[in-house]
């Protein structure tokens, strides 16, 4: 019966070394993959492996060499294992240590991002807060502008009411000025006015006083005169009827259609005589003026009716003629005019001007 051989020492540590090359690997990869970032970590210790292999040999010195080798090899190989081990342990504590200082670093990232993102914040509010304070700034620079311009805008407003109200008073002072001025020139022309219509009332007063001499001499002289024509006329009525009581009755009846016709134009004359010896002449009265007026008369020379027949154009001056005229009263030379005589007097019409009132 054949004798089983037992494995060697290095092949009963062969699966185990392969497998924990493959561990180391997959850690290692493991490692590299999670860890990328994470502080370089110091290099592995290399590992040696070996592979032992047993010669057969037949004589029994070389066996037990060979045994005395192998249990050189398992000793070899349990302090390789033992030191892999270590190692294993070591690479384990590394890795502990590698992801503490990754948890740390990532840790220490966070913190420095979490205070990047603090002072990135803080910036931007900072920033925000200086662009706060500028706005703000701006908004009151400008209002201080706006301000300042308001408080321009009171002044020259101010300064032009003051400059308006100055203007004003110095307008109102050389208005006063020029008023006064005015008074002072008035009362002088009032006073040149006063005495020149005092010098004119002086000189009306002594021409009115003149005017009334000379009315009062014109009217006596007219008086006279109209007395005289009066005897004149009366003698030549008186004359006539006695040429007429005395004569041949074809003389008579001559002298008398004569005498007739001079006795109705003295009778005219007359009749304006005596109107203008009651005339009171208007202020109104000028030269040129002509009234026409139509008189009815009594035999006797009663003057009964007096009205306007054609008016002068002013009544006053009519007005003058027709109570001029009815102030005769009554003509007494009218009486003994025969009727053929008076018949023209029973209703006739005069015209008056001022010049035949103021004879």
């Amino acid at each position: 019966m054949q004798q089983m051989r037992e494995p060697s020492a290095s092949e009963s540590y062969f699966w185990p070394s392969v497998w924990a090359i493959f561990l180391h690997v997959l850690v290692f990869g493991m490692l590299f993959v999670s860890f990328a970032f994470t502080p370089e970590l110091p290099p592995a210790k290399p590992i040696v492996q070996a592979t032992l292999y047993q010669l057969k040999s037949k004589s029994q010195a070389t066996t037990q060499t060979n045994q005395k080798i192998a249990g050189e090899a398992k000793k070899s190989a349990a302090r390789q294992t033992e030191v892999e081990q270590m190692e294993q342990k070591k690479i384990e504590q590394e890795a502990i240590k590698a992801a503490e200082q990754k948890k740390e670093y990532a840790a220490q990232k966070a913190e420095e991002s979490k205070k990047a993102d603090e002072t990135k914040k803080a910036e931007e509010a900072k920033k925000a807060d200086e662009a706060k304070k500028a706005d703000e700034a701006k908004k009151t620079a400008e209002a201080k502008k706006v301000e300042e311009k308001q408080l321009a805008d009171i002044a020259k407003k101010k300064s032009e009411e003051e400059a308006k109200k100055a203007a004003e008073e110095e307008a109102k002072k050389a208005a006063a000025e020029e008023a006064k001025k005015k008074i002072v020139e008035d009362a002088k022309k009032k006073a040149a006015e006063d005495a020149k219509k005092k010098s004119d009332a002086e000189e009306a007063k002594k021409k009115v006083a003149e005017d009334a001499k000379k009315k009062a001499a014109a009217d006596a002289a007219k008086k006279k005169s109209q007395e005289a024509a009066r005897k004149s006329a009366e003698e030549k009525k008186a004359q006539a009827l006695a040429d007429l009581l005395s004569d041949t009755p074809q003389r008579q009846q001559a002298l008398a259609d004569e005498q007739g016709d001079e006795v109705a134009g003295s009778f005219d004359d007359l009749i304006r005589a005596r109107a203008a010896e009651g005339w009171a002449r208007p202020p109104s009265a000028r030269k040129g003026m002509t009234v026409v007026l139509q008189i009815g008369m009594l035999p006797d020379g009663t003057v009964t009716s007096v009205s306007v027949a054609k008016s002068s154009g002013d009544g006053p001056f009519d007005a003058s003629a027709v109570a001029a005229v009815k102030n005769i009263g009554r003509l007494t030379e009218m009486q003994g005019m025969k009727p053929s005589d008076f018949a023209p007097y029973r209703s006739f019409k005069m015209t008056f001007t001022p010049e035949d009132l103021a004879l």
